[in-house]
């Protein structure tokens, strides 16, 4: 994910901070040093490192379950709303889905349990409800949290584990495809609700329903994807009328084929067919400002994932992660042709 930074590695699964966590952290040290000054400052910094301790030992629950059915976890991002584990692929077993889904919430179970040890007795209700408080107890502050972590997870909406827990229970009855969309349908129901209570002052709500709302958009729409494409080859859906550039042309070239055709980005290609970089249309822009029209292309250039033409369609548009397009070599090396996000947009539309 953009915009974050690797912090340590588990087990071969990256955790990763999004610079918008620290905003978080500075709100919160900003809110209680309003309060109490420094020290109330440092212990609201210090609770919220706690919980997100939490969070990341919720993620690698779902890692370590999905790492039995041979699926990798590559990162987990943290975010001010909470964790995000991206999964290599996700089950379509149900039994499977389920497994990896509760695991989460199973680590948060387990955490609960042991601070009840720890404090040697059930917190009290009210601590529960003051968990910003610095004054109330911090292990019964951690304990609540992870009690409503519980809670919110299972609410049976995307992307929450609660979502994922009905998608697979709706599967048994209806298919993967149409379980994923009626899932998300609930999701996006949810998603209303909690924009709706928002507007009652929680604005808090708002951002939580817009987060469950494309979660629930994104998750029905790379079922689709994924129904869409399986069995195909990256042959098969390859842009294969597109203008390529040679490595000596300048940006000025560039920025007149950028005018003159509909593309927006553009493969370097030398003498012998072969893909040397891709030149985006934000790069064009960026280094006539900067550098003039004279630069060469091949000093703007970036890489360019590259995958062959029979590779599966489902694992070569995953380089679309990283990249604005992926470029398909036929057997000698040399380009073939182009997959974006435009041409997989209009795959689905004319195969829907």
């Amino acid at each position: 994910m953009s915009w974050s930074f690797p912090i340590a590695t588990v087990r071969g699964t990256v955790i990763r901070i999004h610079v918008t966590f620290f905003l978080l952290l500075a709100w919160i040290g900003a809110m209680h040093a309003t309060r109490g000054g420094m020290a109330e400052a440092l212990a609201g910094i210090a609770f919220i490192a706690a919980v997100f301790a939490c969070v990341v030992l919720h993620e690698l629950g779902h890692a370590a379950a999905a790492s039995r059915y041979g699926i990798a976890t590559p990162d987990i991002t943290l975010l001010p709303i909470g964790g995000l584990a991206r999964l290599e692929r996700i089950p379509e077993e149900p039994w499977r889905e389920i497994a990896i889904a509760l695991a989460g919430p199973a680590v948060n179970v387990a955490i609960c349990l042991l601070l009840l040890v720890v404090i040697g007795a059930m917190p009290a209700p009210e601590e529960g409800l003051a968990v910003e408080d610095p004054r109330t107890g911090f292990l019964a502050r951690l304990f609540w949290v992870n009690a409503f972590l519980v809670i919110f997870n299972m609410i049976p909406a995307f992307p929450m584990d609660g979502g994922r827990v009905l998608r697979a229970a709706l599967t048994f009855r209806m298919g993967h495809r149409r379980a994923t969309h009626a899932a998300a349908t609930v999701g996006q129901a949810v998603a209303i609700m909690l924009g709706f209570a928002g507007l009652f002052g929680a604005p808090l709500l708002i951002f939580i329903a817009l987060f469950v709302w494309l979660g629930a958009a994104a998750e029905s729409a790379e079922v689709d994807l994924r129904a869409t494409t399986r069995g195909m080859l990256a042959a098969d859906a390859m842009e294969t009328r597109f203008e390529a550039l040679p490595p000596e042309a300048d940006v000025a070239m560039a920025a007149e084929a950028l005018l003159r055709t509909p593309q927006q980005d553009f493969p370097v290609v030398d003498g012998r067919g072969r893909i040397l970089g891709l030149l985006t249309r934000d790069a064009i822009i960026h280094t006539l400002r900067q550098q003039g029209p004279e630069t060469p292309v091949a000093d703007a250039m970036r890489e360019v994932p590259r995958v062959p033409r029979r590779m599966p369609l489902q694992d070569a548009i995953k380089g679309l992660q990283e990249s604005p397009a992926v470029a398909v070599e036929d057997a000698d090396g040399r380009l073939a042709g182009l997959l974006t996000a435009a041409n997989l947009a209009d795959l689905l539309a004319l195969r829907g």
